[in-house]
């Protein structure tokens, strides 16, 4: 985490609290870097995963596609502390690998017809609640008779992700459903950094999820528990 600047941008996997790289977001909030970029689905939750750095002020802008039960990230947003893009989640996820794969922008059908099109979407707010920053009109095209909106490609300084396996290739294996935005987030990145779960010699080529021609450098954090993010109980 040494060489993370304050002003970077960090593409982060996981979905609400599976498969979140927490003990590299908790190692990047010791660090101290602040002003960041963050791309990820959503900002973790109130008191845990990227909610921690939203709580120390430390995230200036995130783009993502839903803020969930995270009553901190949308104060700020609303109060004119944070700026937010949102996306549809397939469009975000297709943004990060995009960027990965050395594709600049793409077609999609998702948002045609609405502000996330037409602009107009509030990207910042004032203090007193009018909108200090609102989202561009994008370029639009029609195929086959059908109308579809540009989309550009997302790639960041650098990328967090977490896996449950990796090789001394780089080569990464995710578990089960933490398999939802990790291959993309790690795609994304200009240097991807991976928590895992165990280190082994060789992962067979069939398995991996993400080649360890996108990863950089691994941290062996050993097994992770995931949080419950909303638990509902009988009475």
């Amino acid at each position: 985490m040494a060489d993370i600047p304050d002003g970077a941008s960090v593409a982060v996997g996981g979905f609400g609290l599976v498969g979140i790289p927490a003990r590299l977001i908790d190692s990047l909030r010791t660090q101290g870097a602040s002003d960041l970029t963050i791309v990820s689905n959503n900002l973790g939750t109130d008191g845990f995963g990227l909610g921690l750095l939203l709580e120390d002020g430390r995230i200036s802008r995130s783009i993502g596609s839903y803020i969930g039960s995270n009553k901190e990230y949308a104060r700020q947003y609303l109060s004119g502390e944070l700026s937010v893009e949102f996306t549809p989640q397939g469009t975000l996820a297709e943004r990060m690998r995009a960027g990965g794969a050395g594709v600049p922008a793409f077609y999609t059908k998702a948002g045609v017809g609405t502000q996330l099109a037409d602009g107009g979407l509030p990207v910042r707010y004032n203090s007193d609640g009018t909108v200090a920053e609102t989202s561009k009109p994008k370029e639009t095209r029609e195929f086959n008779g059908e109308l579809f909106v540009l989309e550009e490609s997302i790639r960041t300084d650098y990328s967090f992700v977490h896996a449950a396996k990796a090789d001394r290739y780089g080569n990464l294996v995710f578990e089960k459903t933490a398999r939802n935005f990790n291959p993309d987030a790690g795609m994304a990145g200009k240097v991807t950094i991976a928590q895992v779960e165990e280190l082994v010699d060789v992962i067979d080529p069939d398995d991996v999820h993400l080649p360890g021609i996108y990863v950089d450098r691994i941290v062996v954090v050993g097994p992770q528990e995931t949080g419950i993010e909303n638990r509902t109980v009988s009475k």
